[in-house]
């Protein structure tokens, strides 16, 4: 008889061995998947994770973009994994990152033709707001009615992508652009443009301020007592209670910081390498951040480490489509697996496999 048998604690090999065993499984799977729809499976593996970095044909042009995709990824993920070390699962970030992109590009817009030092500033705190506002949408919810927050927030992302398609289309589009949906080009305006700050190397401020998070999730995390009750509301919400801890504080600590972060990728994202508002602006980066976060087991460092990896994924993916002519459903298949994986071997951080006799009565 094979059964699972709970640990008297959690397993620290399992704990980092399982993300490296979900990486290597989801190889293999996804192997076999390339297989299937006509690719050979050790080219296309060699081609997400090996191309992009060390073939000189290019490495040019995707070292670079390894940065550009890692920003909001790992901006992202450092929000949602603060409220879910907390229990709080905001699920909705991609909402909240549409909304951030809207609000703070729509600050920006309405200075236009100025060329202030002050306006990018001005953008970045109307990004984060705006992001901040949506989550807060949940959190009010959550605190005055008991809703469900994972509801509540998954269900304002389609809210937010109506929103984005109508200002494309209305408030914000571009008066010069022959009727087309899409706001003015941010790349064509340097006061509104989030320029690379380091030549050929995609470091923009976008960049920087995911390493800014990261030592601010860290350091908050570790160092400071509003760290300790967000680990303690999860890990114990009865023990938090009696030792004086605000849940609803919490609640809106936690979604108030992801909101921010969120709002602040989308700013940088649009002011950046996406250049304009237009109706598919959102790209899925704050669900994909979900497995980030988890991949990087809600710690600071891992989150940097495994956003890394996940651009990495993003931008092999567009590679082999363009050279292996795999399609692209595939490879949101191939990030998925990432997740199911991670789950499912993280089974053995907190159980053991017993296998014996079955007992008879």
């Amino acid at each position: 008889m094979i059964k699972l048998e709970k640990r008297p604690q959690p397993s620290r090999l399992w704990t980092y061995l399982a993300p490296l065993l979900a990486v290597v499984l989801t190889m293999i799977v996804g192997g076999i998947l390339f297989s299937i729809l006509g690719a050979n499976p050790v080219e296309a593996i060699r081609t997400i994770f090996w191309d992009p970095l060390f073939n000189p044909q290019f490495a040019g042009y995707s070292r670079p973009q390894l940065l550009v995709k890692a920003g909001p990824l790992i901006l992202i993920a450092i929000g949602l994994s603060i409220g879910f070390r907390a229990g709080i699962w905001n699920i909705g970030a991609e909402g909240q990152y549409i909304m951030g992109a809207i609000c703070g590009a729509a600050a920006g817009l309405a200075l236009y033709p100025s060329e202030s030092v002050l306006i990018f500033p001005l953008m970045i705190v109307a990004g984060a707001l705006g992001g901040w506002a949506w989550a807060m949408i949940p959190a009010v919810l959550k605190t005055r009615f008991g809703t469900n927050e994972i509801l509540v927030s998954l269900m304002l992302v389609y809210v937010a992508e109506n929103i984005l398609a109508s200002v494309s289309s209305g408030l914000l589009r571009n008066p010069d652009g022959m009727g087309f949906p899409g706001s003015r080009n941010f790349k064509q305006w340097e006061a509104g443009h989030n320029a690379e700050l380091i030549a050929n190397t995609g470091m923009h401020w976008g960049v920087v301020f995911a390493f800014i998070a990261v030592i601010g999730a860290y350091v908050m995390l570790t160092r400071h007592i509003t760290g300790f009750h967000i680990r303690l509301t999860g890990e114990a919400p009865k023990a938090a209670r009696f030792a004086g801890v605000n849940p609803a504080r919490i609640v809106f600590l936690c979604l108030g910081l992801a909101g921010a972060l969120a709002g602040l990728a989308g700013l940088f994202e649009v002011s950046g390498p996406a250049g304009q508002i237009t109706i598919d602006f959102n790209s899925g980066y704050g669900f994909t951040a979900i497995i980030v976060a988890f991949l990087g087991r809600l710690h600071p460092v891992g989150i940097l480490l495994a956003g890394l990896l996940m651009a990495l994924t993003y931008i092999g993916g567009e590679l082999a489509q363009l050279m292996l002519g795999v399609p692209g459903a595939s490879i949101q298949l191939f990030q998925g697996m990432l997740l199911f994986f991670l789950l499912g071997v993280d089974v053995f951080t907190n159980y053991r496999i017993r296998i014996g006799t079955r007992e008879v009565a």
